[in-house]
Protein backbone atom coordinates (compact mmCIF):
# COMPACT_ATOMS: atom_id res chain seq x y z
CA UNK A 1 0.00 0.00 0.00
CA UNK A 2 1.72 3.12 -0.86
CA UNK A 3 2.11 6.19 1.87
CA UNK A 4 -0.11 8.43 0.46
CA UNK A 5 -3.02 6.28 0.34
CA UNK A 6 -2.16 4.75 4.15
CA UNK A 7 -2.25 8.83 4.83
CA UNK A 8 -5.63 9.39 3.10
CA UNK A 9 -7.27 6.09 4.80
CA UNK A 10 -5.95 7.07 8.58
CA UNK A 11 -7.31 10.69 8.06
CA UNK A 12 -10.64 10.16 7.14
CA UNK A 13 -10.62 6.57 9.90
CA UNK A 14 -9.50 9.31 12.93
CA UNK A 15 -12.20 12.32 11.32
CA UNK A 16 -14.80 10.08 11.75
CA UNK A 17 -14.28 10.40 16.04
CA UNK A 18 -14.57 14.14 15.50
CA UNK A 19 -18.48 13.35 15.14
CA UNK A 20 -18.03 11.81 18.51
CA UNK A 21 -16.52 14.45 20.60
CA UNK A 22 -19.33 17.30 19.38
CA UNK A 23 -21.60 15.35 21.13
CA UNK A 24 -20.17 15.93 24.51
CA UNK A 25 -19.08 19.71 23.12
CA UNK A 26 -22.87 19.82 22.39
CA UNK A 27 -24.03 18.10 25.59
CA UNK A 28 -21.21 17.98 28.60
CA UNK A 29 -23.08 17.77 31.22
CA UNK A 30 -25.34 15.11 30.36
CA UNK A 31 -22.35 13.06 29.38
CA UNK A 32 -20.54 13.42 32.33
CA UNK A 33 -23.87 12.31 34.37
CA UNK A 34 -24.70 9.32 32.20
CA UNK A 35 -21.00 8.88 32.74
CA UNK A 36 -21.10 8.46 36.71
CA UNK A 37 -24.06 6.63 36.34
CA UNK A 38 -22.49 3.78 33.98
CA UNK A 39 -19.47 3.57 36.36
CA UNK A 40 -21.78 3.21 39.42
CA UNK A 41 -23.42 0.72 37.68
CA UNK A 42 -20.31 -1.39 36.64
CA UNK A 43 -19.07 -1.41 40.05
CA UNK A 44 -22.01 -1.98 42.02
CA UNK A 45 -20.97 -5.39 42.87
CA UNK A 46 -17.36 -4.81 43.91
CA UNK A 47 -16.59 -4.39 47.42
CA UNK A 48 -16.13 -0.17 47.41
CA UNK A 49 -19.85 -0.52 45.17
CA UNK A 50 -21.14 -2.44 48.13
CA UNK A 51 -19.68 -0.35 50.99
CA UNK A 52 -21.38 2.48 49.46
CA UNK A 53 -24.27 0.80 48.10
CA UNK A 54 -23.47 1.80 44.47
CA UNK A 55 -26.88 0.38 42.88
CA UNK A 56 -29.34 2.83 45.02
CA UNK A 57 -27.23 6.00 43.81
CA UNK A 58 -29.17 7.40 41.00
CA UNK A 59 -27.79 11.22 40.78
CA UNK A 60 -24.38 12.83 41.39
CA UNK A 61 -25.98 14.83 44.58
CA UNK A 62 -26.20 10.95 46.51
CA UNK A 63 -23.13 10.09 44.92
CA UNK A 64 -21.56 12.95 46.21
CA UNK A 65 -22.90 12.70 49.69
CA UNK A 66 -22.11 9.00 50.33
CA UNK A 67 -18.57 8.23 48.85
CA UNK A 68 -15.80 10.32 50.60
CA UNK A 69 -13.21 12.09 48.82
CA UNK A 70 -9.67 10.74 49.05
CA UNK A 71 -5.96 11.40 48.08
CA UNK A 72 -3.42 8.67 47.44
CA UNK A 73 -2.77 7.71 50.76
CA UNK A 74 -6.37 6.81 51.51
CA UNK A 75 -6.79 4.60 48.68
CA UNK A 76 -3.29 3.25 48.94
CA UNK A 77 -4.01 -0.05 50.72
CA UNK A 78 -7.05 -1.38 48.81
CA UNK A 79 -4.49 -0.77 45.41
CA UNK A 80 -1.99 -3.00 47.43
CA UNK A 81 -4.37 -5.38 47.74
CA UNK A 82 -5.08 -5.26 44.12
CA UNK A 83 -1.09 -5.53 43.50
CA UNK A 84 -1.14 -8.58 45.59
CA UNK A 85 -3.31 -10.16 42.93
CA UNK A 86 -6.98 -9.66 44.88
CA UNK A 87 -9.54 -8.52 42.48
CA UNK A 88 -13.13 -6.62 42.86
CA UNK A 89 -11.70 -4.56 45.18
CA UNK A 90 -12.70 -1.23 43.39
CA UNK A 91 -13.16 -1.93 39.84
CA UNK A 92 -14.71 -5.64 38.37
CA UNK A 93 -12.52 -6.47 35.66
CA UNK A 94 -8.89 -7.89 36.80
CA UNK A 95 -5.98 -5.31 36.98
CA UNK A 96 -3.10 -6.33 35.98
CA UNK A 97 -0.98 -3.58 35.21
CA UNK A 98 -0.12 -0.65 38.23
CA UNK A 99 1.51 2.66 36.82
CA UNK A 100 4.15 3.45 38.81
CA UNK A 101 4.66 7.43 39.97
CA UNK A 102 6.72 9.34 42.82
CA UNK A 103 5.49 9.16 46.37
CA UNK A 104 3.40 10.35 48.83
CA UNK A 105 3.38 11.17 52.45
CA UNK A 106 2.74 7.65 53.36
CA UNK A 107 4.39 5.63 50.24
CA UNK A 108 7.72 5.92 48.20
CA UNK A 109 6.09 5.45 45.06
CA UNK A 110 2.75 5.45 44.07
CA UNK A 111 1.41 2.49 42.00
CA UNK A 112 -2.13 3.94 39.86
CA UNK A 113 -4.37 0.95 38.61
CA UNK A 114 -4.93 0.65 35.22
CA UNK A 115 -7.55 -1.64 33.66
CA UNK A 116 -8.04 -2.50 29.91
CA UNK A 117 -10.67 -0.32 30.23
CA UNK A 118 -8.52 2.95 31.03
CA UNK A 119 -6.16 1.51 29.09
CA UNK A 120 -8.57 1.40 25.48
CA UNK A 121 -10.81 4.20 26.53
CA UNK A 122 -8.97 6.35 28.04
CA UNK A 123 -5.10 6.35 27.10
CA UNK A 124 -5.03 4.80 24.11
CA UNK A 125 -8.62 7.02 22.39
CA UNK A 126 -6.65 9.95 23.47
CA UNK A 127 -3.78 9.25 21.48
CA UNK A 128 -5.71 8.98 18.97
CA UNK A 129 -8.10 11.96 19.64
CA UNK A 130 -4.85 14.16 19.76
CA UNK A 131 -4.70 13.51 16.10
CA UNK A 132 -8.03 13.40 15.21
CA UNK A 133 -8.07 17.70 16.29
CA UNK A 134 -4.51 17.83 14.81
CA UNK A 135 -5.77 16.48 11.27
CA UNK A 136 -9.14 18.32 11.56
CA UNK A 137 -7.44 21.70 11.85
CA UNK A 138 -4.49 20.89 9.16
CA UNK A 139 -5.86 19.11 6.51
CA UNK A 140 -2.46 19.60 3.94
CA UNK A 141 -1.06 17.55 7.40
CA UNK A 142 1.00 14.37 5.54
CA UNK A 143 1.69 13.34 9.48
CA UNK A 144 1.12 9.63 8.13
CA UNK A 145 3.88 9.69 5.42
CA UNK A 146 6.97 9.27 8.32
CA UNK A 147 7.09 7.99 11.93
CA UNK A 148 6.57 9.92 15.39
CA UNK A 149 9.40 9.91 17.09
CA UNK A 150 8.23 9.03 20.67
CA UNK A 151 10.37 10.17 24.03
CA UNK A 152 8.59 7.71 27.31
CA UNK A 153 9.67 6.53 30.32
CA UNK A 154 12.74 5.15 30.59
CA UNK A 155 12.31 1.90 33.06
CA UNK A 156 11.67 -1.52 32.23
CA UNK A 157 8.07 -2.71 33.26
CA UNK A 158 8.40 -5.54 36.62
CA UNK A 159 6.63 -8.79 37.58
CA UNK A 160 5.38 -9.07 41.19
CA UNK A 161 2.65 -11.11 42.38
CA UNK A 162 0.93 -12.00 38.89
CA UNK A 163 0.75 -7.82 38.23
CA UNK A 164 3.31 -5.79 36.17
CA UNK A 165 4.19 -1.93 37.60
CA UNK A 166 6.67 0.17 35.52
CA UNK A 167 6.46 3.94 34.10
CA UNK A 168 2.96 4.85 32.27
CA UNK A 169 4.98 5.38 29.07
CA UNK A 170 6.16 1.51 29.04
CA UNK A 171 2.84 0.33 29.96
CA UNK A 172 1.46 1.55 26.97
CA UNK A 173 4.47 0.85 24.64
CA UNK A 174 4.11 -3.01 25.54
CA UNK A 175 0.48 -3.02 25.00
CA UNK A 176 0.53 -0.80 21.99
CA UNK A 177 -0.69 -2.34 18.95
CA UNK A 178 1.69 -4.14 16.49
CA UNK A 179 1.01 -1.86 14.04
CA UNK A 180 1.57 1.09 15.74
CA UNK A 181 5.08 0.34 16.03
CA UNK A 182 5.80 0.38 12.64
CA UNK A 183 4.65 4.34 12.87
CA UNK A 184 6.70 5.30 15.39
CA UNK A 185 10.55 4.99 16.29
CA UNK A 186 12.32 4.57 18.07
CA UNK A 187 11.77 1.03 18.42
CA UNK A 188 10.39 -0.95 21.49
CA UNK A 189 13.66 -2.17 22.48
CA UNK A 190 15.21 1.03 22.41
CA UNK A 191 12.21 2.70 24.06
CA UNK A 192 12.05 0.38 27.29
CA UNK A 193 15.63 0.51 27.54
CA UNK A 194 16.20 0.89 31.44
CA UNK A 195 19.81 3.10 31.74
CA UNK A 196 18.45 6.42 30.38
CA UNK A 197 22.30 7.70 29.39
CA UNK A 198 22.85 4.73 27.02
CA UNK A 199 18.84 5.00 25.64
CA UNK A 200 19.50 8.48 24.99
CA UNK A 201 22.38 7.58 22.54
CA UNK A 202 20.45 4.59 20.86
CA UNK A 203 17.28 6.58 19.94
CA UNK A 204 19.85 9.39 18.36
CA UNK A 205 21.23 6.29 16.00
CA UNK A 206 17.61 4.89 15.12
CA UNK A 207 16.26 8.16 14.15
CA UNK A 208 18.20 10.06 12.65
CA UNK A 209 18.30 8.32 9.43
CA UNK A 210 13.96 7.82 9.78
CA UNK A 211 11.62 10.46 8.35
CA UNK A 212 10.15 11.86 11.24
CA UNK A 213 7.00 14.01 10.82
CA UNK A 214 6.45 14.41 14.22
CA UNK A 215 7.73 14.62 17.95
CA UNK A 216 6.13 13.50 20.94
CA UNK A 217 7.21 13.32 24.77
CA UNK A 218 7.67 15.80 27.79
CA UNK A 219 9.42 18.96 27.08
CA UNK A 220 12.61 19.14 29.32
CA UNK A 221 13.96 15.82 28.24
CA UNK A 222 13.25 16.15 24.81
CA UNK A 223 15.45 19.10 24.64
CA UNK A 224 17.77 16.63 25.84
CA UNK A 225 17.47 14.03 22.85
CA UNK A 226 17.14 16.72 20.30
CA UNK A 227 20.30 18.98 21.17
CA UNK A 228 21.64 14.93 21.17
CA UNK A 229 20.54 15.02 17.63
CA UNK A 230 21.94 18.05 16.76
CA UNK A 231 25.44 17.48 18.29
CA UNK A 232 25.49 14.03 16.73
CA UNK A 233 24.63 15.13 12.95
CA UNK A 234 26.14 18.77 13.00
CA UNK A 235 23.22 20.55 11.74
CA UNK A 236 22.18 23.94 12.66
CA UNK A 237 18.25 22.81 13.14
CA UNK A 238 16.07 20.03 13.10
CA UNK A 239 14.52 20.29 10.07
CA UNK A 240 17.96 20.02 8.01
CA UNK A 241 17.94 16.00 9.57
CA UNK A 242 14.15 15.69 9.32
CA UNK A 243 12.75 17.98 6.66
CA UNK A 244 8.93 16.88 6.76
CA UNK A 245 8.96 17.13 10.64
CA UNK A 246 5.41 19.37 11.37
CA UNK A 247 4.48 18.69 14.79
CA UNK A 248 5.41 18.04 18.35
CA UNK A 249 2.91 17.08 20.50
CA UNK A 250 4.25 17.40 24.11
CA UNK A 251 2.94 17.55 27.57
CA UNK A 252 3.91 16.52 31.22
CA UNK A 253 5.03 19.62 32.52
CA UNK A 254 4.56 23.36 31.03
CA UNK A 255 5.92 24.26 28.32
CA UNK A 256 6.37 27.60 28.98
CA UNK A 257 10.23 27.59 30.21
CA UNK A 258 11.26 25.69 26.77
CA UNK A 259 9.39 27.55 24.52
CA UNK A 260 11.77 29.77 23.19
CA UNK A 261 15.19 26.91 22.59
CA UNK A 262 12.33 24.92 20.73
CA UNK A 263 12.01 27.95 18.46
CA UNK A 264 15.65 27.68 17.89
CA UNK A 265 15.88 24.03 17.17
CA UNK A 266 12.59 24.57 14.82
CA UNK A 267 12.86 28.05 12.97
CA UNK A 268 10.39 26.68 10.31
CA UNK A 269 7.64 28.50 9.87
CA UNK A 270 4.24 27.07 10.58
CA UNK A 271 5.51 24.33 13.00
CA UNK A 272 3.31 23.29 15.04
CA UNK A 273 3.28 22.52 18.89
CA UNK A 274 -0.09 20.45 20.43
CA UNK A 275 -0.52 20.32 24.15
CA UNK A 276 -1.74 17.19 25.97
CA UNK A 277 -2.62 17.29 29.44
CA UNK A 278 -2.09 13.08 30.89
CA UNK A 279 -0.99 11.36 34.29
CA UNK A 280 -0.65 7.69 35.21
CA UNK A 281 -4.43 8.30 36.21
CA UNK A 282 -5.70 8.93 32.84
CA UNK A 283 -5.84 11.23 29.60
CA UNK A 284 -8.12 14.33 30.61
CA UNK A 285 -7.23 17.26 27.96
CA UNK A 286 -6.17 17.82 24.96
CA UNK A 287 -5.50 21.25 22.29
CA UNK A 288 -7.93 21.13 19.47
CA UNK A 289 -6.59 24.37 18.14
CA UNK A 290 -3.63 25.52 16.14
CA UNK A 291 -1.59 28.17 18.07
CA UNK A 292 -3.43 27.72 21.56
CA UNK A 293 -2.88 27.08 25.05
CA UNK A 294 -5.73 26.17 25.71
CA UNK A 295 -6.69 23.00 26.39
CA UNK A 296 -10.45 20.98 25.76
CA UNK A 297 -11.44 19.18 28.34
CA UNK A 298 -12.29 15.63 27.23
CA UNK A 299 -15.62 14.09 28.71
CA UNK A 300 -16.05 10.82 27.47
CA UNK A 301 -13.28 8.64 28.75
CA UNK A 302 -14.25 7.12 31.38
CA UNK A 303 -13.58 10.27 33.66
CA UNK A 304 -16.11 11.73 35.96
CA UNK A 305 -14.51 15.16 36.86
CA UNK A 306 -15.61 16.93 40.10
CA UNK A 307 -13.75 20.54 41.32
CA UNK A 308 -12.64 22.08 44.37
CA UNK A 309 -12.01 25.52 44.82
CA UNK A 310 -8.52 26.24 45.56
CA UNK A 311 -9.57 29.24 48.10
CA UNK A 312 -11.35 25.95 50.23
CA UNK A 313 -9.25 23.51 49.26
CA UNK A 314 -8.02 21.42 52.73
CA UNK A 315 -10.14 23.25 54.72
CA UNK A 316 -13.11 22.78 56.63
CA UNK A 317 -15.10 24.31 54.26
CA UNK A 318 -13.68 22.11 51.40
CA UNK A 319 -16.29 20.36 49.28
CA UNK A 320 -16.31 19.72 45.49
CA UNK A 321 -18.61 20.55 42.71
CA UNK A 322 -19.41 19.59 39.24
CA UNK A 323 -18.53 20.55 35.46
CA UNK A 324 -22.09 22.22 35.57
CA UNK A 325 -20.89 24.56 38.50
CA UNK A 326 -17.49 25.95 37.64
CA UNK A 327 -16.39 29.29 37.05
CA UNK A 328 -13.96 31.41 35.01
CA UNK A 329 -10.47 31.66 35.85
CA UNK A 330 -10.79 30.59 39.06
CA UNK A 331 -8.73 27.81 40.61
CA UNK A 332 -9.41 24.39 41.07
CA UNK A 333 -8.35 21.29 42.26
CA UNK A 334 -8.85 18.30 40.47
CA UNK A 335 -11.11 14.95 41.36
CA UNK A 336 -11.79 12.11 39.44
CA UNK A 337 -13.63 8.97 39.03
CA UNK A 338 -12.32 6.35 36.68
CA UNK A 339 -12.88 3.37 34.56
CA UNK A 340 -9.64 2.20 36.56
CA UNK A 341 -11.46 2.30 39.67
CA UNK A 342 -10.58 5.25 41.38
CA UNK A 343 -13.40 7.51 43.17
CA UNK A 344 -13.38 10.60 44.13
CA UNK A 345 -9.26 10.83 43.58
CA UNK A 346 -7.61 13.89 43.99
CA UNK A 347 -5.29 13.85 41.87
CA UNK A 348 -2.89 16.91 42.98
CA UNK A 349 -3.13 19.02 40.02
CA UNK A 350 -4.92 22.30 39.75
CA UNK A 351 -6.41 23.97 36.36
CA UNK A 352 -8.21 27.02 35.76
CA UNK A 353 -11.18 27.23 33.00
CA UNK A 354 -10.72 29.50 30.32
CA UNK A 355 -14.23 29.07 28.09
CA UNK A 356 -17.13 27.32 29.61
CA UNK A 357 -18.57 26.32 25.76
CA UNK A 358 -16.59 24.29 25.85
CA UNK A 359 -15.06 23.52 28.65
CA UNK A 360 -11.43 24.16 27.82
CA UNK A 361 -8.93 24.57 30.65
CA UNK A 362 -5.26 25.54 31.41
CA UNK A 363 -3.31 24.11 33.90
CA UNK A 364 -2.15 26.43 36.77
CA UNK A 365 -0.26 23.68 39.06
CA UNK A 366 -0.06 21.26 41.72
CA UNK A 367 -1.95 21.38 44.98
CA UNK A 368 0.97 20.64 46.79
CA UNK A 369 3.97 22.32 44.72
CA UNK A 370 3.36 26.14 45.54
CA UNK A 371 4.78 28.37 48.40
CA UNK A 372 2.74 29.46 50.48
CA UNK A 373 4.57 30.14 53.59
CA UNK A 374 3.30 33.75 54.02
CA UNK A 375 -0.01 33.68 52.25
CA UNK A 376 1.74 35.02 48.81
CA UNK A 377 -0.04 31.86 47.57
CA UNK A 378 2.46 31.47 44.79
CA UNK A 379 1.85 28.90 42.29
CA UNK A 380 3.87 27.13 39.63
CA UNK A 381 2.21 29.62 36.27
CA UNK A 382 2.76 32.81 38.46
CA UNK A 383 6.62 31.32 38.37
CA UNK A 384 6.92 30.46 35.14
CA UNK A 385 5.47 33.26 33.53
CA UNK A 386 7.37 35.59 35.20
CA UNK A 387 10.77 33.93 34.55
CA UNK A 388 9.55 34.09 30.75
CA UNK A 389 9.28 37.50 30.78
CA UNK A 390 12.42 37.92 32.11
CA UNK A 391 14.70 36.16 30.27
CA UNK A 392 13.03 37.89 27.64
CA UNK A 393 13.99 41.08 28.81
CA UNK A 394 17.75 39.78 29.63
CA UNK A 395 18.38 37.45 26.91
CA UNK A 396 18.55 34.88 29.86
CA UNK A 397 17.39 30.58 28.81
CA UNK A 398 16.75 28.62 31.60
CA UNK A 399 17.18 24.41 31.67
CA UNK A 400 15.82 24.46 35.10
CA UNK A 401 15.07 25.41 38.45
CA UNK A 402 13.50 24.73 41.55
CA UNK A 403 12.40 27.48 45.21
CA UNK A 404 11.66 27.26 48.79
CA UNK A 405 10.88 29.45 51.46
CA UNK A 406 13.82 31.12 53.45
CA UNK A 407 11.53 31.11 57.00
CA UNK A 408 11.44 34.01 59.37
CA UNK A 409 14.39 33.99 62.52
CA UNK A 410 14.38 36.32 64.65
CA UNK A 411 13.32 39.84 63.16
CA UNK A 412 14.42 38.85 60.05
CA UNK A 413 11.60 38.76 57.49
CA UNK A 414 11.27 35.48 55.05
CA UNK A 415 12.17 35.24 51.49
CA UNK A 416 11.94 33.01 48.49
CA UNK A 417 14.96 31.13 47.45
CA UNK A 418 15.62 29.85 43.78
CA UNK A 419 18.24 27.65 42.24
CA UNK A 420 18.14 28.38 38.96
CA UNK A 421 20.52 26.73 36.14
CA UNK A 422 20.93 28.43 32.95
CA UNK A 423 21.75 27.53 29.80
CA UNK A 424 22.53 31.54 28.89
CA UNK A 425 23.06 33.53 31.86
CA UNK A 426 21.78 36.92 32.50
CA UNK A 427 24.84 39.31 32.06
CA UNK A 428 23.50 40.87 35.98
CA UNK A 429 22.40 38.60 37.82
CA UNK A 430 21.39 41.24 40.13
CA UNK A 431 19.28 43.13 37.75
CA UNK A 432 17.36 39.71 36.61
CA UNK A 433 16.78 39.21 40.66
CA UNK A 434 15.05 42.87 40.24
CA UNK A 435 13.00 42.02 36.99
CA UNK A 436 12.09 39.06 38.32
CA UNK A 437 10.67 40.54 41.85
CA UNK A 438 8.55 42.76 39.79
CA UNK A 439 7.02 40.48 37.78
CA UNK A 440 5.87 37.84 40.23
CA UNK A 441 4.82 41.21 42.16
CA UNK A 442 2.43 41.93 38.46
CA UNK A 443 1.49 38.98 38.23
CA UNK A 444 0.23 37.85 41.90
CA UNK A 445 -1.68 40.18 44.08
CA UNK A 446 -0.82 38.25 47.65
CA UNK A 447 2.82 38.43 46.58
CA UNK A 448 2.83 41.68 45.94
CA UNK A 449 1.02 42.91 49.01
CA UNK A 450 3.92 40.66 50.90
CA UNK A 451 6.64 42.36 49.43
CA UNK A 452 5.58 45.72 49.59
CA UNK A 453 7.51 47.80 52.15
CA UNK A 454 9.14 43.96 52.98
CA UNK A 455 6.52 43.63 54.79
CA UNK A 456 6.74 39.85 55.08
CA UNK A 457 8.78 38.86 52.55
CA UNK A 458 12.37 40.07 50.87
CA UNK A 459 13.22 40.14 48.13
CA UNK A 460 14.03 37.00 46.37
CA UNK A 461 17.66 35.29 46.80
CA UNK A 462 18.76 33.63 43.43
CA UNK A 463 21.28 30.90 43.23
CA UNK A 464 23.24 30.06 39.55
CA UNK A 465 23.39 26.14 39.48
CA UNK A 466 25.98 24.56 37.89
CA UNK A 467 25.91 22.90 34.62
CA UNK A 468 24.04 19.58 34.41
CA UNK A 469 23.35 20.13 38.30
CA UNK A 470 19.65 18.81 38.01
CA UNK A 471 20.28 16.26 35.91
CA UNK A 472 22.67 14.48 38.50
CA UNK A 473 20.39 15.30 41.07
CA UNK A 474 17.88 13.04 39.21
CA UNK A 475 20.78 10.56 38.63
CA UNK A 476 21.88 10.47 42.00
CA UNK A 477 17.99 9.44 43.18
CA UNK A 478 16.76 6.82 40.02
CA UNK A 479 14.88 9.76 38.64
CA UNK A 480 16.50 9.67 35.18
CA UNK A 481 13.69 9.43 32.03
CA UNK A 482 11.20 10.87 30.62
CA UNK A 483 8.71 10.56 33.48
CA UNK A 484 10.34 12.40 36.14
CA UNK A 485 10.23 16.15 36.94
CA UNK A 486 12.17 18.65 39.12
CA UNK A 487 9.90 19.61 42.07
CA UNK A 488 9.18 23.28 40.88
CA UNK A 489 7.93 24.94 44.15
CA UNK A 490 8.03 23.37 47.43
CA UNK A 491 6.57 24.44 51.27
CA UNK A 492 10.04 23.19 52.72
CA UNK A 493 13.10 23.56 51.62
CA UNK A 494 14.50 19.36 51.39
CA UNK A 495 14.36 19.82 48.05
CA UNK A 496 16.66 22.85 47.50
CA UNK A 497 18.89 21.65 50.50
CA UNK A 498 20.00 18.19 48.68
CA UNK A 499 20.26 20.70 45.15
CA UNK A 500 22.57 23.49 47.30
CA UNK A 501 24.60 20.43 48.78
CA UNK A 502 25.00 18.88 44.95
CA UNK A 503 26.03 22.79 43.50
CA UNK A 504 29.53 22.79 44.62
Amino acid sequence: MSIPLVNSIASWFLKKRFHQIELFLKYPNEVQNELLLSLLDFAKNTEIGKQYDFASIKNYKTFAERVPIKNYDGWQDDIERARRGESNIFWPTPIKWFAKSSGTTRAKSKFIPVSEESLEDCHYAASKDLLCMYLNNNEDSQLFTGKSLRLGGSKELYKEKGTVYGDLSAILIDNMPFWAEFSSTPSNKVSLMSDWEHKMQAIVNETINENVTSLAGVPSWMLVLLNNVLETTGKQNLHDIWPNLEVYFHGGVSFTPYKDQYKKLLPKTGFKYYETYNASEGFFAIQDQNNSSELLLMLDYGIFYEFIPMDIYATSQEEAIPLSQVKLNKNYAVIITTNGGLWRYKIGDTIRFTSLNPYRIKISGRTKHHINVFGEELIIENAENALKKVCNRTKAEIVDFTAAPIFMEGKEKGAHEWLIEFKTPPEDINYFNELFDNALKALNSDYEAKRYNNITLNKPKINIARPQLFHDWLKQNDKLGGQHKIPRLSNTRDYLEELLRLNL
